[in-house]
């Protein structure tokens, strides 16, 4: 077995994590990648943190007994609770969702507000300050929004009722005057559209999906894992949940990138 073989592991609480998947691919089209959606036990934000660790690392040790060269932590809440045990577990490379997207804010940021949006959890657990307390000039401005989730979940990424609560979470970050935004939940992406209506075209959006996705191609080739000749790779979806329930919700967010689903236990 060569250094490059194996899938690219993928853990979510639920759907979110698949916007990461789909980058994943894009930006890796030779790698085979293995998804893993913890839906009966999502959403993640709402639970305590000793709960995400131990709901995460159960799902990630499913994923390395598969045989994955490198995992991803698609999830904010679980990268919140889980990082530092998953890196001091297993033998090989993790890579979370937080730290890639705090940097990229860094640097498009033009006045120093940075806004964040995501889930209690994420806002507790304080990661994303954490992540920015070293750097000098940025004032972060966090707002969880956890209906967000619940929309996204049931397939829902537009309408009135969307933008109303749109509304309400975000014009805290207006009156703040922020120039950047980090989607700080993997499900937020697929309301762009909402957010950018509410926040105007002055505000950039990061994804911390996208900067995920970068973030691991980096890694993999800095340890030399990654399969750089065309090659037919394969992706794998599996759920804690019903696969029929995943694969009904996930094609309606993502077309047909998801197929064939899986149960894990």
């Amino acid at each position: 077995m060569s250094n490059t073989d194996g899938p690219i592991g993928i853990f979510d609480s639920g759907f979110g994590g698949l916007t990461v998947a789909r980058s994943v691919v894009d930006q890796m089209p030779n790698e085979d990648i293995v998804y893993l959606g913890d839906t009966a036990r999502a959403p993640y934000g709402t639970k305590s943190l000793p709960e995400v660790r131990e709901y995460a690392l159960e799902c990630l040790d499913r994923l390395v007994d598969r045989g994955v060269k490198a995992l991803v932590i698609a999830c904010n809440s679980a990268s919140s609770a889980v990082l530092r045990d998953a890196r001091e577990r297993y033998s090989v490379p993790v890579v979370d969702v937080i730290l890639p997207a705090a940097r990229r804010a860094v640097r498009v940021t033009n006045n120093g507000r940075i806004g964040v949006i995501c889930t209690t959890a994420t806002a507790y657990s304080r990661s994303y300050d954490d992540a920015l307390a070293a750097v000098p000039d940025v004032e972060l401005y966090t707002t969880p929004c956890p209906l967000f989730v619940d929309f996204v979940e049931a397939g829902v990424t537009g309408g009135p009722d969307l933008e109303g609560i749109a509304h309400d979470y975000l014009e805290p970050l207006v009156m703040a005057k922020i120039d950047t935004l980090i989607l700080g939940c993997t499900h937020y992406p697929l309301l762009t559209g909402v957010i950018n209506y509410v926040l105007g075209d002055s505000v950039t959006l990061v994804s911390s999906a996208d900067e995920c996705a970068k973030s691991t191609w980096a890694t993999l080739n800095e340890l030399g894992l990654l399969n750089h000749s065309p090659r037919e790779a394969t992706r794998e979806f599996l759920t804690t949940g019903n696969p029929e329930n995943f694969q009904g919700i996930g094609g309606r967010l993502m077309g047909g990138f998801v197929r064939d689903v899986g149960a894990i236990w």
